[in-house]
C-alpha cells in the first residue's frame, strides 16, 4: 500500500498562495542572479538563423509556449520532434530544457546540435550536468528537482516549480524581445494561428 501523508484539506486559494509565493521568490532570485544569462538567451534567440526548442514532458510543453511567441515575432522557430522540423545547422540555436540536465533525448539533441556547429542554450537547475557541459550558455533556474520529495525546496509536486519558471521566464524573454522589436500588437497579430 502506498505511503500517505496525514489528510489535510487546504482550500484551493491556499494552494494558489503557495504557488504564487514560490514562483515569485524563484523568479526574483533568477532575475537577480542570472541577469547576464537571461540577456544572453535573448540575444542568442534573435541572432539565430533559426531557433529549435526541445524539452520533455511538462518542461517541453512550457517551452513550446515560448516557441509560439517567438514565431509571433517573426522568428523562424521549430519544435524538435515535429515532422516539419528541418535539420539544425550552423547559425541556428537549440534552446534545450531539462531540470536535471540529464534527460537523455534532450542531451543527445544538444550533442548533435553542437556537433554541426549550432549554438546550444540550456535551461536547467544543474550547472554540472551533461546538458550544461555541451551548452555554450546555461540559464540556471535553481528550482526544486522533480525527484525532491522533501518539500524543503518546494511544497509543490514533481518539478512543478521548474516548469512554471520555464513558462514565465519564456514570457519575460518574449516580452523583452517584443518591446525591443518596436512591433505593435496589431503588427504581430496576423501571425497568430487562424486555423484553430
Amino acid at each position: 500500500m502506498p505511503a500517505t501523508e496525514p489528510a489535510t484539506e487546504p482550500a484551493v486559494s491556499q494552494s494558489l498562495t503557495v504557488v504564487v509565493n514560490e514562483v515569485q521568490e524563484l523568479l526574483r532570485r533568477v532575475g537577480d542572479g542570472q541577469a547576464e544569462a537571461l540577456e544572453g538567451v535573448a540575444t542568442a534567440l534573435t541572432d539565430a538563423t533559426a531557433v529549435f526548442v526541445h524539452g520533455a514532458g511538462r518542461s517541453g510543453i512550457a517551452l513550446r509556449s515560448l516557441a509560439m511567441r517567438l514565431m509571433h515575432l517573426g522568428l523562424t522557430v521549430h519544435v524538435v520532434g515535429e515532422t516539419t522540423a528541418p535539420a539544425i545547422t550552423r547559425g541556428d540555436v537549440l534552446l534545450a530544457v531539462s531540470g536535471s540536465g540529464t534527460t537523455a533525448g534532450v542531451v543527445r539533441a544538444a550533442e548533435t546540435a553542437a556537433s554541426v556547429g549550432a549554438r546550444v542554450v540550456a535551461v536547467t537547475n544543474a550547472s554540472d550536468s551533461p546538458l550544461s557541459r555541451v551548452a555554450s550558455l546555461t540559464l540556471l533556474l535553481g528550482a526544486a528537482s522533480k525527484t525532491d520529495r522533501s518539500r524543503s525546496a518546494s511544497e509543490q509536486y514533481a518539478g512543478s516549480l521548474f516548469e512554471q519558471a520555464v513558462l514565465l521566464v519564456g514570457d519575460a524573454i518574449f516580452h523583452t524581445l517584443w518591446r525591443r522589436s518596436g512591433q505593435t500588437a496589431e503588427a504581430i497579430w496576423p501571425r497568430h494561428a487562424n486555423l484553430e
